[in-house]
């Protein structure tokens, strides 16, 4: 099967933006807060890893629910948790008519998968095993920390550039050339968000790839994401954000496809995911 480096190149695209957030701290100061910038991108990634969970199912206004509540969505997970062995991690529901899935959680000890009840009533159970094998994969290879990463530094770039732009760089001598700020402020935080997605669209096929190999059945990803996209047209979630801090971790993009471009998608082109995984249903075929 064809192998398409996806774990290279999230190491690569980190480089880059933490070498972006390195550069502002150079430019400012001639280099002597360096130091800050890097601690300041540690201390809200470590934050928004920590905290993940919390704010992507609040921002679902997700319910945890029991074995008797949703009995298909837990039999599936129990059963491929046990074939990955792995803990299993605590179920939810969103309340919302939206088809959708995803995985939060700091590690595999202390993570949570929530179902939307829309996806729920559009999948079949081959279709559903197969999207949580998508979801369970984000946890095991621990997504959540790589685009809790990167949504972090990207964040902080975004406020250290706008600060150098409005207050400078500090003394005169500090200061760099009014354009050259100017030109930081605007590009580097558009470039800190490209990064961002383009980390996030390595990591979905990926867990597109290491799920059907953990359900065995590429195919029922492949069906699903058809009907997904397909629902996510007939009710996608308002672009709020709090609902947009959480959509990367979603299985689909949840928006309307007019209100993201695809650079700043944070899913690759569905059509590109099938294509991956009617290839990968074919190598298992011979």
């Amino acid at each position: 099967m064809h192998r398409h480096y996806n774990g290279l190149k999230t190491a690569a695209l980190f480089g880059v933006i933490w070498a972006l957030l390195l550069g502002l701290g150079a430019l400012i100061g001639n280099g002597r807060y360096i130091w800050l910038f890097a601690l300041a991108g540690l201390a809200m990634t470590f934050y928004s890893y920590w905290n993940s969970d919390k704010l992507a199912l609040r921002a679902m206004q997700a319910y945890p629910v029991t074995r008797e509540q949703a009995p298909a969505m837990y039999r599936i997970v129990e059963e491929l948790s046990a074939r990955a062995g792995q803990p299993m991690p605590r179920l939810y529901i969103s309340p919302t008519e939206a088809p959708n899935a995803f995985a939060t959680g700091r590690n595999p000890q202390n993570s949570a998968v929530c179902c939307t009840e829309g996806i729920l009533r559009l999948l079949d159970e081959r279709e559903l095993r197969g999207v949580l094998g998508h979801e369970l994969m984000h946890v095991y290879n621990r997504d959540i920390l790589t685009s809790s990463v990167a949504a972090a530094i990207a964040g902080v770039i975004t406020s250290v550039a706008q600060m150098a732009m409005f207050f400078g760089g500090g003394n005169d001598e500090d200061r760099p050339n009014p354009v050259v700020m100017i030109l930081m402020a605007l590009l580097a935080p558009l470039a800190a968000s490209l990064i961002q997605m383009a980390i996030s669209r390595t990591r979905e096929f990926d867990a597109d790839e290491d799920g059907s190999s953990l359900t065995g059945d590429p195919l029922a990803l492949a069906s699903a994401l058809k009907k997904l996209e397909l629902g996510v047209a007939r009710a996608p979630l308002a672009p709020q954000p709090d609902v947009v801090n959480a959509s990367h971790m979603m299985i689909a993009n949840p928006f309307r496809a007019q209100d993201v471009s695809k650079l700043f998608s944070t899913h690759p082109a569905t059509a590109d995911r099938i294509a991956r995984l009617e290839q990968m249903a074919g190598y298992h075929g011979r």
